[in-house]
Order: C-alpha cells, then structure tokens, then sequence
C-alpha cells in the first residue's frame, strides 16, 4: 500500500486581514487564530492535503491569501477546496552537499549557509548531512545536534567525481526516518552528475514516494554546460513542490535565508477528491492562483501529484 505522498499537516491556520509580502515570524511568536487538519490522517482517509508556496515577480513569499485566490486540479478535474491553514511546525531539513572537485573553494559557503538555518531553527528541528563526490555518503544522520554537522563541514575537502542522484536518493530515504510533518532537502550543486549506481528515473520516483520539498540551490537552467545542468536541479525540485534557486552571484547564506523564509510562509491546501477509485494511481495536481485584485502576478509552487491509496 502507498502513502499519499502529499500529506504534510498544518496544526494551525494564521489567517492575515490583507495581502503583504513579508517574512513570518519565528513559530513560536506566531499568532494563532484558527484550527487546522489534525495530524493523525490515516492512509484511508479521502482529505488530500498540498503544501505549496505563493511568490510573487520577485520570488518573495506571499501571505494572506484566502480560499478563493486558488483552484486545485487532481487529474484535470477541478477540486472543491474545504480548507485552507499556513502551516506552523518544525522541520526536519535534509542538507545534500556536493563536495565534488568541480566545487573547488565552496565549502566556506557552506559553513555560512548551514549557519544562517541554525540562528534561525527552533530547538524542534532536525537535520543531517548528505555529502556527495565519487559516491553519496551520509555524514550525520538526523539529529537535532546541529554542532555535529557544522563540524563535519568544517572538516570537509571537495575532490573526486558526481554522484547527484545517489546523494539525493540516500536523503530521500533518510528524511522518512522523521517522525515531523513538515520535511525539506536542500540540495547544493552545480548540477553535475557521473557517477551514481541510480537512474533519473529512479531517484524520480523515490522523490514521488516522500513528502518532503526538494530545494536546490545552483545555476540556472540556462547555464548548462559539460556535466553540469541546471535544468535538471529545476525539474527534480519542482516535481517535489520545491523550487530552484539561482545561485548567480549571491552568497549561499543568503540564498538560505530565501529557504528560510520559504519554509516558515506555506499554505496548505485540503480538498477531497470528486474521483474515489482507490486503486493506488498516480493523480496529477495543478495549482492556479487567482490574485487579489491589485496584486500583480502571483506563482504557486506545490507538489505536482501524489499516489492514491489501495484499496
């Protein structure tokens, strides 16, 4: 029997009284005003639940949006929304470091990116560590001991080849270990891959079976050159929900901040499906967002399916 692989429960829904573009507050501060899903779903329950983030032109995270700004698509077929919450919980983050020879001179921004998600974690969170070269190895499995994995970074030296798929497939079966809801993998590569025992289609489906987002953090699609492809960072990301974000010339402590705020800003969108075969099918989800009036264009980011349970 498969899981849905979209669920992903809000414990509240922070509804704001008009649309603003702007960090949230630390989940301890945030106000709480309204119930949400509760997190016991059963793999027997019809509720189908889609964690997706709104960004503007900008890519900034949108809040205050209600019910009637989106529509939901399963298999084409629109959906009736029943509920709509921001999700308040901790995380559990997968970090999946490319630590290849193409690297070179990285690995101070990674002790600074990794830092910048520390300052900010809540005494909840878990992480662990993915390092990749030649072959995947997983560094420090999850922990909420964030010192331990500052210090295997500090201790890191890039060399060898690619072996992207490997890391990733190891991390998608290593964030299942968590028992927290709300789950998310941060890739950092140049897309370059050479190396690994899996396929592209294999890892595919290891990120269809789990419900954590897939962010990586690399060049754009656009700069695809050799062995390296940022095309490929952006279809595996958003297959999950996540997104690519463009390295360009920012710093990664910087771009991790743009992760930061992307985790602490999700909507979650409940709806139950008109179709009830349960014969353990992959459904296709759309999002679409219909913005307020006076807001420019908005961009969903969401899973783009799940598979139904049997019967």
């Amino acid at each position: 029997m498969r899981r849905v692989a979209v669920f992903l429960l809000a414990l509240l829904a922070l509804r704001a009284q008009d649309v603003s573009i702007q960090p949230r507050e630390r989940p301890n501060a945030a106000r709480k005003t309204e119930p949400a899903p509760t997190a016991n779903l059963r793999v027997d329950t019809n509720l189908v639940l889609v964690p997706l983030t709104a960004t503007d032109k900008f890519g900034r995270p949108v809040t205050g949006l209600e019910k009637q700004d989106f529509r939901v698509f399963d298999n084409k077929v629109e959906q009736k929304i029943t509920q709509l919450g921001m999700d308040d919980e901790p995380v559990a983050v997968g970090f999946i470091f490319d630590v290849s020879g193409s690297i070179g001179g990285a690995m101070e921004q990674y002790r600074r990116a990794t830092h910048e998600f520390f300052t900010s974690a809540d005494d909840k969170d878990e992480f662990f560590l993915v390092e990749f070269q030649s072959s995947a190895k997983l560094v420090v499995p999850l922990t909420r001991q964030v010192s331990q994995i500052e210090f295997q970074i500090m201790m890191t030296k890039s060399q060898g080849q690619t072996s992207l798929y490997d890391a990733v497939y190891m991390a998608a079966n290593e964030i299942r270990k968590s028992k927290l809801t709300k789950k998310a993998l941060i890739l950092v590569s140049d897309g370059g891959e050479n190396n690994s025992r899996y396929t592209l289609t294999e890892l595919k489906n290891a990120l269809r079976e789990t419900d954590a987002l897939l962010y990586s953090i690399g060049p754009s699609p656009a700069q695809t050159w050799g062995d390296n492809d940022g095309a490929l960072l952006k279809n595996i990301s958003e297959l999950t929900g996540g997104r690519l974000i463009e390295m360009d010339r920012m710093d990664l402590a910087d771009l991790a901040q743009k992760i930061i705020i992307d985790l602490r800003n999700r909507y979650v969108i409940g709806y139950v499906p008109s179709d009830k075969t349960r014969d353990g099918r992959y459904h296709q989800i759309r999002v679409e967002i219909i913005p307020p009036k006076g807001l420019g264009k908005l961009t969903a980011h969401w899973r783009t399916g799940y598979y139904e349970p049997d019967n």
